[in-house]
């Protein structure tokens, strides 16, 4: 049998770019995907501060996997796939865990109900991104981030751990902790399923040339977070948790009747 003729040199290097994969990107979204797994354990271990930082960290790599892919031009279908599996352990399923494990246990069938509607809005909210990543505008968001929504959880685990308020506590003589825990769990799985428009920021590009006065915003968003970080983070994500309700209410009000 005769020998077949070997393919050229640049289709071989085309093959070897499609089955390889770049290691920069993925080692963020690796990163992510071991702090939502170590939040889950440490709920499970009953450390629930370090579960809330884990989530944040999370949060802060996912946001660097994909900025880093397109700097570097190494965007890629695995990176894109693996970033969503990553995801959907970071901030679908440890969330609806910690808040699960802290608070909301003790309610029983309501409880884990909860906890359920937060981990399907989270995997509905992928999926959605997913289909329609071509034909969405990108300067929006269509429903609640879920890195967002589960740094609105992690957040109100953070905060009521600093002020020494656990999941079984009574803030007020009309409002247990847990229920509180339960509002905000199932407003964060509906919200990511929502129609809801929430600015996403991606317009931002870090090549070009900014203002002396975006610089200043910056240094002091960091000086602020540092200030307090519980708090600082937990009102930055409630507040924009709650401008997509208020963009949609002017949208209602400006339409003519």
């Amino acid at each position: 049998m005769a020998n077949q003729p070997k393919p050229p040199r640049h289709l071989l290097r085309g093959r070897l770019r499609e089955r390889s994969i770049y290691l920069l990107p993925n080692l963020f979204t690796t990163g992510a995907l071991f702090a939502g797994f170590y939040a889950v354990v440490q709920a499970m271990n009953g450390k629930f501060e370090p579960a809330a930082i884990a989530i944040f960290i999370a949060m802060v790599l996912d946001g660097m996997d994909g900025r880093v892919a397109r700097l570097t031009r190494t965007q890629s279908a695995f990176g894109a796939e693996y970033d969503s599996l990553a995801d959907m352990v970071s901030f679908g399923v440890a969330p609806a865990l910690v808040l699960y494990v802290w608070a909301l246990k003790p309610m029983g069938k309501l409880g884990w109900i909860a906890a359920f509607i937060y981990c399907a809005g989270a995997a509905l909210r992928l999926a959605r991104f997913n289909t329609k990543l071509d034909e969405s505008d990108k300067r929006y968001f269509q429903g609640l981030p879920s890195p967002a929504a589960a740094a609105l959880l992690a957040g109100l685990v953070w905060v009521m751990y600093e002020h020494g308020v656990s999941g079984a506590d009574i803030l007020f003589d009309w409002l247990q902790v847990k229920w509180l825990a339960w509002g905000f769990t199932v407003f964060a799985g509906l919200t990511m399923v929502s129609d809801l428009r929430y600015f996403s920021g991606k317009d931002f590009n870090l090549r070009k040339s900014v203002p002396f006065v975006v610089i200043l915003c910056i240094v002091l968003a960091f000086v602020l977070i540092s200030y307090n970080p519980p708090e600082v983070l937990f009102t930055l994500f409630v507040v924009y948790g709650l401008s997509g309700y208020v963009v949609w209410a002017f949208g209602k009000l400006r339409r003519p009747k």
